[in-house]
């Protein structure tokens, strides 16, 4: 089993900064790409930033050049460098990871419970 614990979330003006943090644990055999997603209330979840194990980033448009994703392959954990915060930034985030418990099986996505991230004056 795979747990992924999110941390740093909080509330901020607009134009502030947070950084987010996942770390994976368990008994792990291998991490690939890991990620950052969001919800808003009432909308769907939606991709933030995402991250290969050779460090190759991908981000949604609405927060490119305003966030950066980051990790560390020996603690098996991702950031999120949050930026120029906006009010529509407001969402809970969640981490993800494609890992694998042991040799020969397939990959699967394990998700984090999610942190609150408020942006508002």
């Amino acid at each position: 089993q795979v747990e992924l614990v999110e941390s740093g979330g909080g509330l901020v003006q607009p134009g502030g900064s947070l950084r987010l943090s996942c770390v994976a644990s368990g008994s792990i055999f291998r991490v690939n790409a890991m990620g950052w997603y969001r919800q808003a209330p009432g909308k769907e979840r939606e991709l933030v930033a995402t991250i290969t194990s050779g460090g190759f980033t991908d981000y949604a448009d609405s927060v490119k050049g305003r966030f950066t994703i980051s990790r560390d392959n020996d603690k098996n954990t991702v950031y999120l460098q949050m930026n120029s915060l906006k009010p529509e930034d407001t969402a809970v985030y969640y981490c993800n990871a494609d890992a694998l418990l042991s040799w020969g099986t397939r990959s699967r996505l394990y998700w984090g419970q999610g942190t609150q991230v408020t942006v508002s004056s």
